[in-house]
């Protein structure tokens, strides 16, 4: 019978603990909230580029200590008021340490795995972009309601009928890997959100569960509101069976088929939601829609090695009385 030693000295076992004890810590990522945080004379630094590489030793060292740390963004507008709501004083350090804690438990977070800050704080944005999606969609989804008639909750009807249209879309766009962007017109800037598939014959598409979260939140938002919308599609072939084609680039499907040895294209489609439901775009539509940019309404060149065709008819589940 094999036992496991146990450290016998007390500081070997609190070391041994430590590893077992998760850590947090909250970052000011940009110049503007560092400054703002200078107003706290328990504040103790005067640069920002001085206190990011402080953090950075930090998480580096815990990490080497086998702790494990998640890392959330500091907003100072949001710590005042997370201080003013609990009557606690901004300027202590134990104020500083609530709120860091707070963010782990339900902001935006990411885990710390030994990259610089100059990689990380970009993906920590990024997972606070999705954060505030879900949140503004999920709040948008809550004004539906319930249907007068038969008290149905038409949230829960909209992301059950989103989650039959993603579905119906990968389905449809088969076999390769699928990059799907959602925007809903709900607000300035709209909503987005992103899901990337990856389709092999014969199983089940491969997503990430938190981003198809969050894509169908939005999607679910368009349907049950009649908001105006749509999906975009940006697919790339399997390279081990592009000489055969695949359902993206197929002639069925409006796209030319590769020849053998040739790379992959890339082929773009869209939809429209109307009705509460995604209608497939002609490839002219598609090519204006991607082609030109949204802020000036002047054209963009198109992508070398990008193809532009139709959007690929979906059929919608059978219609209940109470569909959003």
């Amino acid at each position: 019978m094999t036992t496991t030693s146990r450290p016998t000295d007390p500081a070997a076992a609190r070391r041994s603990l430590r590893r077992e004890m998760p850590s947090a810590a909250a970052v000011l990522a940009d110049e503007r909230d560092f400054t703002a945080m200078r107003r706290y004379t328990s504040f103790p630094f005067d640069d920002h580029a001085g206190y990011l590489r402080q953090m950075e030793t930090l998480l580096r060292t815990l990490a080497a200590q086998g702790v494990l740390t998640t890392v959330g963004l500091f907003d100072p507008a949001a710590y005042a008021q997370y201080c003013a709501d609990r009557s606690l004083d901004p300027d202590r350090p134990d104020s500083r340490s609530r709120y860091t804690a707070e963010v782990a438990r339900t902001g935006a977070t990411v885990t710390y795995e030994g990259e610089p800050l100059t990689q990380l704080l970009p993906l920590l944005a990024a997972e606070a972009d999705r954060q505030a999606t879900w949140d503004h969609a999920t709040a948008l989804l809550t004004r539906a309601g319930r249907c007068e008639t038969c008290g149905t909750d038409l949230a829960h009807a909209a992301f059950t009928r989103a989650g039959q249209a993603v579905q119906g879309l990968l389905d449809a766009l088969g076999d390769g890997s699928h990059h799907l962007v959602c925007s809903i017109a709900a607000g300035d800037p709209p909503l987005l959100a992103v899901l990337h598939a990856g389709c092999r014959p014969g199983a089940r598409p491969q997503l990430d569960e938190h981003e198809a979260l969050i894509f169908c939140t939005v999607l679910a938002a368009g349907l049950a509101l009649r908001t105006p919308g749509g999906i975009v599609s940006r697919s790339t072939p399997d390279p081990a069976d592009h000489t055969t084609g695949d359902p993206a680039t197929h002639p069925a499907h409006g796209a030319p088929r590769d020849t053998p040895g040739a790379t992959p294209r890339d082929t773009v489609r869209g939809w429209s939601l109307r009705d509460a439901w995604p209608h497939a775009l002609s490839a002219g539509e598609v090519f204006t829609a991607y082609c030109t940019d949204a802020d000036s309404g002047e054209p963009v060149p198109p992508e070398p090695g990008v193809s532009y065709a139709p959007g690929l008819p979906v059929t919608p589940p059978p219609d209940h009385p109470c569909h959003p």
